[in-house]
């Protein structure tokens, strides 16, 4: 009687015990092939948080220096939402902070956008309402495009960019993948930073990212990998860093939702996205 009941016993620790490792053994961390150092230790799930946008959550570690780097993602349907330029100027504010100009503009979601100097201009090509700067840099820098044309966003190598025919346009950079390849980038590769990056995924959503931290942060190298390796179920062909540092910053609200990554710094354009009008 006694050797009956403790086989049943011991087969319900053994099922207590797998049932506790193998959460473990499903979240155990996974290290990027370009960064040994940094690991996603949690790939975060898309929630819906208005029809057409989607949120997603990353936690990575980074070993040496120690890092915990949140990355907040949101994509976009652009049969329901429609990226548009916000610049301060419309407003006449100098610059503001991205939830300054969200609550002015109305936009669901906004992110800082291109580089600027310090009369709070923008550098490179911007084409936004009546605001212009028609000079394409060829800074080593300034690779990337970010386009709307006819509604439609649109991101490209400034060597195939026609400012004609783009509605407004705003130059950025560097270009991180173009149609799927990583591009190689020389200047500043490998240097950790807080980063904002906007691209366009394989089912032409657009994507943006900021990353959310107090140290540090992730290199160009780590996130072509993150952007352009199909495991972490993000995949943007095309990929355009946008200011990081001080300007990265992220504001979400919607009736039921609310996300926001402030920055150290006004910005005077950023990138909002609106319910789409039809």
């Amino acid at each position: 009687m006694r050797r009956r009941e403790v086989a049943p016993l011991a087969l319900l620790l053994l099922l207590a015990l797998v049932c506790r490792v193998w959460p473990q053994a499903a979240q155990r961390p996974l290290r990027l092939k370009s960064s040994p150092g940094l690991a996603v230790t949690d790939s975060g799930t898309w929630k819906v948080f208005f029809q057409g946008a989607e949120f997603r959550r990353m936690s990575l570690e980074r070993t040496d220096p120690y890092q915990a780097i949140q990355l907040k993602v949101v994509r976009f349907d652009g049969r329901w939402i429609e990226p548009r330029l916000v610049h301060s100027a419309e407003y006449r504010l100098r610059s503001a902070s991205v939830k300054t100009l969200a609550e002015k503009s109305g936009a669901l979601a906004i992110i800082n956008a291109n580089y600027f100097d310090e009369r709070h201009m923008a550098l490179g090509f911007f084409k936004a309402g009546t605001e212009k700067n028609a000079t394409i840099s060829k800074s080593p820098l300034f690779t990337g495009i970010f386009a709307i044309k006819d509604r439609v966003p649109l991101i490209m190598h400034r060597d195939q960019f026609d400012p004609e025919q783009a509605d407004e346009a705003l130059q950025a950079g560097p270009l991180l993948l173009a149609k799927g390849s990583p591009l190689t980038v020389t200047r500043g590769a490998d240097k950790q930073f807080r980063r904002s990056v906007i691209g366009i995924d394989t089912a032409r959503r657009l994507v943006i990212a900021v990353t959310d931290n107090i140290f540090g942060g992730l290199t160009w190298t780590e996130l072509q990998e993150l952007f352009g390796a199909s495991e972490w179920r993000i995949e943007t062909p095309d990929l355009m860093n946008l200011d990081g540092g001080g300007s990265t910053q992220l504001h979400i609200k919607t009736a039921g939702f609310e996300e926001y990554v402030p920055g150290t710094a006004e910005v005077p354009v950023a990138i909002g996205f609106f319910p789409k009008s039809r």
